[in-house]
């Protein structure tokens, strides 16, 4: 039997990393060295630079966020540790950026960047022009939502809901509803919302629903479903239509990362490491990458794509694939000619899930990383006094 004195102390020294505060998850350390080790093609930092914007990168299995960003031309690469991180959504007005937790149960994660501190005498917190970000805010969904993309609709958060079919609308201080599906999921006793038949996975998000698009592995329900090792995905995938709720296009192969950039319709077709535009009701290749092409974000005319890794227990998944060669990285690809202008990988990395440009005038990327208190000293006293709505308060004096 353990003595009193002792489970004191242990429970005394339990959860003080503002990491496993952050994560809700006591084992939250550090990645591994190597998860974080890249090799960046010559021109990349000063890409970032150039276009001015911070890549958020969220790498799910490996339950890590990466922040890249060029600030002053200098390299600045950050994380955070996160369970299971997948979609990102940024609120450019609001300053506030959107990260999915798709563990049981889902959580989605709002941050914001770091605006000053609380007046402390015990523990001040020196000027932070990297201006990280830090939670501010964590709602929880029942893991069956099985949460994958984030995108903003409008002004209202809105998630696939993957494990339902459906598309979800979070607003804050109100619960989230279904608001959206497609008609293939109708029956005569009703919407199939009781398991994933489709993998409804990205949002190519426009003014309103309507407006937007939606992509999916299938349109068909049947009783191999998606994670089976025999659900058929050859030129099964879709892009339905918000309006009508059907397909406008088929032919792709496990597409994901849909997105509207300057009215053209883009997305990955995973399957064969493509990304590419939706023209004449068919899929238009751009590209073809080394790797399972997932996350897709835009700064100026150039797209970043991520590029992972194939699971060995999906490969059939993969079927225009060189699983043995496939690598973790992100692209920057010309969006004009399809060229790929620079790149990032990670030698030890695994899957990538969502790649979003953040301004660097909002913030140069997390708490943890390049910065030369970048231990737990700086993370202590981050999260000690720091506050992101200093503006907002001084409005209101």
């Amino acid at each position: 039997m353990t003595k009193p004195e002792v489970s004191w102390e242990e429970n005394a020294r339990a959860l003080r990393d503002p990491a496993q505060i952050v994560a809700q998850w006591e084992p939250a350390a550090p990645p591994d060295a190597s998860a974080l080790r890249a090799r960046a093609s010559k021109g990349w930092w000063d890409l970032l630079a150039e276009l001015g914007v911070t890549l958020l990168v969220s790498r799910e299995y490996e339950h890590l966020l990466i922040a890249m960003s060029a600030p002053e031309g200098r390299p600045h690469t950050t994380h955070l540790t996160l369970p299971h991180p997948s979609g990102i959504a940024v609120d450019r007005k609001r300053r506030h950026v959107y990260i999915a937790s798709t563990r049981n149960p889902n959580q989605v994660y709002t941050f914001m960047p770091v605006a000053g501190s609380r007046a402390r005498k015990d523990k001040p917190l020196e000027p932070q022009p990297d201006k990280p970000l830090l939670p501010v805010a964590s709602r929880f969904l029942p893991g069956s939502t099985y949460l994958h993309d984030l995108a903003l609709v409008g002004d209202v958060l809105h998630g696939n809901a993957v494990g339902e079919n459906a598309v979800i609308a979070m607003p804050e201080g109100a619960p989230a509803t279904r608001v959206w599906w497609p008609r293939c999921i109708e029956t005569k006793s009703g919407p199939e919302f009781a398991q994933n038949h489709l993998q409804l996975n990205s949002i190519a998000a426009g003014r309103d629903l309507e407006s937007s698009f939606f992509s999916a592995s299938t349109d068909e329900m049947s009783a191999r479903r998606p994670g089976h090792r025999n659900f058929p995905v050859e030129g099964r995938g879709v892009i339905f239509s918000g309006k009508t709720r059907e397909p406008v296009v088929r032919g792709l192969t496990r597409p994901h990362s849909a997105r509207l950039h300057k009215r053209k319709l883009w997305v990955d077709n995973s399957g064969y490491g493509e990304v590419g535009v939706i023209g004449r009701e068919r899929f238009e290749p751009v590209t073809r990458l080394p790797g399972w092409t997932r996350g897709l974000g835009f700064a100026g005319n150039v797209a970043f794509v991520g590029t992972s890794r194939v699971i060995p227990r999906f490969r059939q998944y993969a079927p225009g694939l060189d699983s043995e060669r496939s690598v973790c990285s992100v692209f920057a690809i010309d969006t004009a000619t399809g060229e790929v202008r620079e790149s990032i990988r990670w030698p030890s990395g695994n899957q990538i899930f969502a790649v979003e440009a953040v301004p660097t005038t909002i913030t140069w990327g997390f708490p943890q990383g390049s910065h030369r208190r970048s231990g737990s000293e700086r993370m202590t006293r981050l999260f000690y006094s720091f506050e992101t709505d200093t503006k907002e308060k001084s409005k209101k004096r």
